[in-house]
Formats: C-alpha cells, sequence, structure tokens
C-alpha cells in the first residue's frame, strides 16, 4: 500500500530545492507555452531558482512542508505570516506523475495546520488562470474566490479560506 508522509523542512534544503525547480519548470514553462509558444530560457529559471530562495517559509513566521509518497519526495507547500491573523500559502506543487494520489489535499491540509500554529485565523494564495488543477482543488478544498491580496504580476485569482481552530 502506498503512502503519503508530510514533514517540515529547511528552505534551502537540497530537497526543497530540487522540488522548487521542478516546480518552476513547470509553472513558467506552461506561461510561456501559452503567451510566447516557447519553454523557461534554462538560465532564467535558473535566476528565478536562486532569486526565490523561500527564506520567507522558515520559522519563526513562515513553514514549509515536504510530501514524501512511499519515502521519495514528492511535493511541497509553504505557508508565510503576511500578518498576525492572515497567513500566505504559497509553493503547492506535485509533480505530474504523482497528481490524482491524494497530496496535494494532504499537503495543503498540513500547511493550513502550520497557519493555525503560526496563530493565523485566515489563509490566502494567488494563482494564474492557466493552472485549472490549482483553481479546481482551492475550490473543493473550502477556498472562495476573493479580492486581490497582492500586487504580484502573474497572479490572476485570489482565493481566501477562514481557519477554525
Amino acid at each position: 500500500m502506498s503512502s503519503w508522509t508530510i514533514t517540515p523542512a529547511r528552505p534551502d534544503s537540497p530537497v526543497a530545492r530540487a522540488l522548487w525547480r521542478a516546480y518552476y519548470t513547470e509553472v513558467s514553462d506552461r506561461w510561456y507555452l501559452l503567451h510566447e509558444d516557447r519553454r523557461t530560457d534554462p538560465a532564467e529559471l535558473e535566476r528565478e531558482v536562486a532569486a526565490r530562495t523561500g527564506a520567507e517559509l522558515a520559522p519563526p513566521t513562515g513553514r514549509l512542508l515536504i510530501a514524501r509518497y512511499d519515502g521519495d519526495p514528492a511535493g511541497s507547500a509553504g505557508v508565510r505570516l503576511l500578518d498576525p491573523a492572515t497567513a500566505e500559502l504559497t509553493r503547492v506543487f506535485v509533480p505530474e506523475g504523482l497528481r490524482g494520489k491524494g497530496g496535494a489535499a494532504l499537503l495543503v491540509a498540513a500547511a493550513e495546520d502550520a497557519a493555525r500554529a503560526l496563530g493565523a485565523r485566515r489563509i490566502v494564495l494567488d494563482t494564474r488562470s492557466d493552472l485549472v488543477e490549482a483553481r479546481a482543488l482551492y475550490a473543493r478544498l473550502g477556498y472562495t474566490e476573493t479580492e486581490r491580496h497582492n500586487d504580484d504580476v502573474y497572479a490572476e485569482h485570489w482565493f481566501r479560506k477562514e481557519l477554525f481552530n
């Protein structure tokens, strides 16, 4: 029987960096293929990975979670406090070959628990229109589309969920 485990990790860990490289490759390629009919330039990808270290996902105001499927790295999710009552969910990723096995929902639930532990009463996130799987996941998990909460140039949809203890 296959199983998922989710544990905290350091944002600078090799497993986190490898998962983020896969995440950025997928979301960047999807955007460029949709808008410019090309894949991400490898040098551009490396600049993005280097620029977005995930340091904001480290304690005391953030948490990074790594999912493993049968012991192998299989996904990530992070939360960070935007203010004492609001956490942001970010970097939710499960590689394509492992999707449909329940890992994303487990990661989001673990991230919500981490947000509660940080003192948050609500959680927000943003995503793009072309990430239809992500939008469907968040809606299924009780997130509602809401007003813009940031100025990310790639964000097209913003979601919110109240966290209850």
